[in-house]
């Protein structure tokens, strides 16, 4: 006796090995009605009473059900002793089995029909399966000796019956014990609930729920995850029919769709259509955030399992590709919103980790230079052991790995021996080895001091020179102020509070101040991505004493709230040019570990937020409100350069000025923001 397949997946066949036993999920009357009523073919099912199995058999057969199903065991092909009667042809047909008169409950009868093979007597196994459902049952038949002709078909024996669910596929086979010959399967896939159609116009989808007018019913919107359990988006109880648009940019793979009426032990429909979309798997990468985790650990964020790559590598100052490394990490796919550990024995800020999909760079993140410091101008050597002790040394450049003691014309060939040195003096970091290789990162600062400091006395001795001539001039040259750097970050939630920032942007250049914002650096943020900009914006900031404006709005608020509650980035897919959004990774920590006074300042508009609405962490610098407290802020923009306070109150007032006209339309325009709320978007 042997037993049908487990569903979906393992061996197949016959052969795979499951436990006995049913289970079962009632399906109320008018569910069945809905589903089965509008097919000619089932316009009225056969209705049995009561739970019991049963069998019958054709005229001229005996049969027995035993009772109770049967455990399915493994099994061969014997040869027969004799005449046996076998199965030949299995017949399902759809009847319904209730409890009470609208109590009742799909069940498949199933149809065996039996030769003469060459025994008058055979013990018929019957296998069914639906998942989760697994069930084998065992009848005896028996034929008269006189129907008993080889070849000869003697009839029938019919088996009520096998309960399964709306939209299930069943699987049945049908074999003797012992089993004379191999086994019939048959397949077949259950009407399912009309329910949910799923179209597409343009940029939105619509979900069609075909449903009366009276009908109550629950829908439900969910990321189904492989790796833990399915994240709820959206849920709502309904009146049918309903046409319910999504725009595509809440398009996932893993966005699914159930509907169910609200009704006690109702079955649930459930489909996830959007698997093969290609904006779907846009929006996924889009949606996506890569995190380094202090001291050696990464993790990849996203709504869903990601079929990605995952590659360690080095990434020199001064731009240029980041250089892949052994050891590559596991090429497996990637497992989302799990913390990995990198096999490192040290971290370097020019270790960076990059993720592919389909050969196509998707993400790379250096976060360990907010905790480590900027890009060193460090030469990694890469170390090859041999047998017998012997090695071989390498360094990374843009052009390759150079051979150490080369007559290469690069750097690392010039200073072969030098770095040699450093590295049996043990001045080299080990960041990684196994038996075979190993990485060295070797500082490189003396070297380059080294060959600059002719060059570095000879511009002193200019300077110097100058510096005499412009003492013998008789008229005073006054060199007009660099002014001091500022970083504008914002939301961009909207074109009326781009207006807005870049309002006060253009204003603050005439302070003077040196000012960077997104808004001006559109081809830049394109080439590199939000975050990669971000740095480098923000350490030529830090590094030439600057500041960092915080802009605070509704959605940066909300943002801000998602980061400090979650751990982790908002998985809504966010513009191409948000640099807020990609920011909050770094400056984040900045204040969480203290290091944020003195170079941050945040500010928000008057009208579109309240000064409560700050999120208490960023308080621990000075948060203005403008244009009201213009003076304020302009000077500590400014710091140490702030002009007396008679002409930091002419320069506020032509800051509001250039701000009011924008700020006032930004306010009048319908469904401006006001007092913050909740922002509800789809993400991780």
């Amino acid at each position: 006796m042997v037993s049908a397949p487990p569903f979906g997946g393992g061996r197949t066949g016959p052969w795979a090995l499951v436990p006995p036993g049913t289970w079962k999920m009632p399906v109320p009357w008018f569910l069945l009605s809905l589903a089965l009523g509008r097919s000619p073919m089932v316009l009225s099912l056969e209705k049995l009473m009561g739970p019991q199995d049963t069998a019958r058999c054709s005229p001229g057969l005996s049969c027995h059900l035993w009772d109770g199903d049967v455990l399915c065991l493994p099994g061969s092909i014997v040869s027969a002793p004799g005449p046996v009667l076998v199965p030949t042809r299995l017949q399902t047909e759809l009847v319904l089995r209730c409890h009470q008169e609208t109590d009742c409950d799909l069940c498949v009868r199933v149809a065996i029909h039996l030769a003469v093979h060459a025994f008058l007597q055979a013990q018929v196994v019957l296998s069914f399966q639906a998942y989760p459902t697994a069930r084998c049952v065992l009848l005896e038949v028996q034929v008269r000796a006189a129907l008993a002709q080889p070849g000869q078909s003697v009839g029938s024996v019919v088996f009520d019956c096998f309960e399964a669910a709306l939209g299930a596929e069943v699987r049945l086979w049908s074999y003797t014990q012992p089993r004379y010959q191999k086994e019939l399967n048959l397949t077949q896939q259950l009407p399912a609930l009309p329910w949910l159609s799923v179209s597409a116009d343009g940029d939105d989808v619509h979900l069609v729920l075909d449903v009366s007018e009276e009908q109550h019913f629950g829908l439900s919107l969910y990321w189904n995850q492989v790796q833990g359990p399915t994240k709820p988006w959206w849920h709502s109880n309904l009146t049918g029919p309903q046409n319910i648009t999504l725009n595509h940019t809440d398009l996932f793979p893993c966005l699914c769709i159930q509907v169910w009426p609200l009704e006690p032990d109702s079955v649930r429909t459930s489909l996830c259509p959007f698997r093969e979309d290609p904006r779907a798997h846009r929006n996924l990468w889009r949606a996506a955030r890569l995190r380094l985790l202090p001291p050696r650990g990464w993790q990849l964020n996203a709504p869903c399992s990601l079929l990605a790559e995952a590659t360690l590598c080095w990434q020199a100052p001064g731009g240029g590709p980041c250089q892949s490394l052994v050891p590559p990490l596991s090429r497996a796919n990637v497992t989302v919103n799990k913390t990995l550990q990198l096999p490192l024995l040290n971290a370097h800020p020019n270790l960076c980790v990059q993720v592919s999909s389909w050969e196509k760079l998707q993400l790379q993140e250096c976060l360990w230079a907010d905790s480590l410091g900027a890009l060193k101008d460090d030469m990694l050597l890469v170390e090859t052991r041999g047998p017998q002790d012997n090695r071989s040394l390498c360094a990374l450049e843009p052009s390759g790995c150079t051979p150490l003691l080369s007559r290469a014309s690069t750097r690392a060939a010039r200073l072969g021996e030098q770095l040699l040195q450093d590295l049996q003096s043990g001045q080299c970091l080990q960041l990684w080895e196994d038996d075979l290789r190993a990485l060295w990162a070797c500082p490189m600062d003396k070297y380059v001091h080294q060959r600059w400091a002719l060059v570095w006395l000879a511009c002193l001795l200019l300077a110097s020179v100058l510096f005499l001539l412009f003492l013998f001039k008789k008229d005073h040259v006054k060199a007009a102020p660099r002014g001091r750097a500022a970083l504008l970050l914002y939301s961009a939630e909207d074109s009326g509070f781009e207006r807005l920032v870049g309002a006060l942007a253009s204003a603050l250049c005439q302070l003077p101040l040196r000012v960077a914002v997104d808004l001006w650096s559109r081809r830049e943020l394109s080439a590199q991505g939000p975050l990669a900009w971000f740095h480098a914006q923000r350490r030529q900031t830090l590094q030439d004493g600057g500041v960092v404006v915080l802009l605070f709005s509704p959605g940066a608020v909300a943002l801000c709230h998602e980061w400090l509650q979650d751990g982790a980035a908002a998985s809504a897919p966010h513009g191409p040019h948000d640099a807020f959004a990609a920011s909050l990774s770094c400056v984040l920590p900045d204040f969480l570990q203290g290091r944020a006074p003195g170079r941050y300042v945040g500010a928000y508009f008057d009208g579109l937020l309240h000064s409560e609405a700050v999120p208490a962490l960023f308080r621990s610098v000075p948060v203005f409100s403008l244009p009201s407290q213009l003076p304020d802020f302009l000077g500590t923009l400014q710091g140490p350069a702030a002009p007396r306070p008679g002409r930091l109150g002419e320069r506020a007032k032509q800051v509001s000025r250039a701000l009011q006209p924008a700020l006032d339309q930004l306010l009048q325009a319908p469904g401006a923001p006001g007092a913050p709320g909740d922002c509800t978007r789809d993400g991780t």
